[in-house]
């Protein structure tokens, strides 16, 4: 299933307490709670998964793909930023120039109507995101080993994180990038993240302590890359 925390993917729980920790903020962690913070990667190269045709735009929309990686100013014109505010910084993150990916696509948006998985975190509200993420370098974009590599990394650090209800898919997908001529088949990662809470801020709360804990998971898998 795309989007929720599907039970055909790894589940990774919370590690033993002599694991080396993330930086974790410190707001909203004062809560006990009886889950881990659910993380799953998958791959889905199947006739029937989702692709990504980079760069992409829909103009009936009016919506492009900006480049943040070689100019971060654009950042103001990411709708789904200026409306949730928090995740402008994850961006800049991302494609800041010592950062080994980019983002290439993204949305937020908050439900109360809740799938079967979404119940094991005992909340009523989900506020949710993805981000589309491509590396930095276009040779590793043809990489399905990098990709795997990078997905199961990640998972592995936020699995060391506390009790929080939040959840994370990481999804490798196959990309054609059209960015130098003609298409090139090579991959990447949609990153999946939902926060739960009694209430639409609340979750929206949650949500944004994940997306912090995804922003140093990625930064501490840069530094082991370099």
């Amino acid at each position: 299933m795309k989007g929720g925390v599907p039970s055909s993917t790894f589940s990774f729980m919370r590690s033993p307490l002599h694991s080396p920790q993330l930086s974790v903020p410190a707001t909203g962690l004062a809560a006990v709670y009886d889950v881990a913070v659910q993380v799953d990667f998958a791959i889905e190269l199947g006739r029937d998964d989702e692709v990504l045709d980079f760069p992409w735009s829909a103009p009936g929309q009016g919506l492009y793909y900006h480049d943040l990686k070689h100019n971060p100013g654009l950042l103001a014109k990411i709708t789904e930023a200026e409306r949730v505010p928090e995740l402008g910084p994850f961006l800049i993150a991302i494609n800041s120039s010592p950062s080994i990916l980019q983002s290439v696509k993204c949305d937020v948006w908050t439900s109360s109507e809740l799938s079967p998985e979404d119940e094991i975190f005992g909340f009523s509200w989900k506020f949710s995101s993805y981000v589309d993420l491509l590396f930095a370098s276009p040779e590793r974009r043809l990489s399905l080993a990098d990709h795997e590599r990078v997905a199961q990394r990640i998972t592995e650090l936020l699995k060391r994180v506390p009790d929080i209800p939040v959840a994370a898919e990481f999804l490798v997908r196959r990309c054609y990038d059209h960015s130098a001529g003609p298409a090139v088949a090579g991959f990447y990662i949609t990153f999946y993240l939902f926060g739960y809470g009694a209430d639409e801020m609340a979750a929206r709360r949650q949500w944004a302590i994940g997306l912090q804990l995804v922003e140093s998971a990625v930064k501490q898998m840069r530094n082991a890359d370099s």
